[in-house]
């Protein structure tokens, strides 16, 4: 950021709502599905491409508990609802197999990493709306703070270069899980899937949070920098 990209910090958010919001996503999106095809497969007799589809369900569970939670439909809820109902459908089309279903819902995240690339040539790119669902716990002041730091160069540049790294990566990954659903077996690809799903999230979050830091720790030492440079021009 530059010498003029500064800007009080965030309103303070509750840090047991972030925690609370992360258990239920980690528990309805990767543990939920995999105890629900176990189980469905296992004790009742399902057919693996019925048990893949009805653990599909609990990723739309937390997208309503989520929205519920927030009292509105923000822009991330309306991707994520999006990308839901496009796995539904796909799901549905084609050839009617578990591994189809495994491929299917990769190209789901490819979609997701090309939307990513899209949005670089919109007015604002995935990562900025991304980025004010997990910077701010949706107040009204902390949404005002998030937006009103569009104004500054820096910020812009940052968000632009988080969505084009997340677009590559989850382009990648899914390319990666599409070939392994050809190669291992369904069982192990189950377990596979979303662990590489949220495994790729949580290096993008680690990395996310690394980059950010350092953008601002530039854009600070820049403004002190101009800072002297002006007094001693005084």
């Amino acid at each position: 950021m530059s010498a003029t990209d500064r800007q009080a910090g965030p309103p303070a958010r509750s840090g047991k709502a972030a925690a609370l919001g992360w258990i239920l996503t980690i528990g309805l999106n990767v543990v939920a599905p995999i105890v629900t095809y176990d189980v469905l497969t296992g004790d009742r007799g399902w057919s693996e491409f019925a048990a893949l589809l009805a653990g599909s369900a609990w990723p739309v569970l937390d997208s309503a508990i989520m929205m519920a939670w927030r009292r509105k439909v923000d822009e991330f809820a309306v991707v994520t609802l999006v990308f839901l109902v496009i796995t539904a459908l796909v799901s549905l089309i084609g050839a009617h197999t578990a591994r189809a279903l495994l491929v299917k819902d990769s190209g789901v995240t490819g979609l997701f990493g090309l939307l990513c690339l899209a949005t670089l040539l919109a007015s604002r790119p995935l990562m900025f709306y991304f980025g004010r669902k997990f910077a701010t716990d949706g107040t009204p002041e902390s949404t005002a703070w998030w937006n009103g730091m569009w104004q500054y160069e820096g910020f812009r540049s940052t968000m632009r270069t988080m969505t084009l790294v997340w677009g590559v990566a989850y382009l990648a990954e899914a390319l990666t899980r599409i070939a392994l659903a050809y190669v291992l077996p369904t069982d192990t690809m189950v377990v596979v899937s979303p662990v590489m799903i949220y495994g790729v999230l949580g290096a993008l979050g680690v990395w996310t949070a690394w980059f950010g830091r350092r953008r601002a720790a530039e854009g600070r030492r820049r403004a002190a920098e101009a800072e002297a440079e002006a007094a001693a021009a005084a």
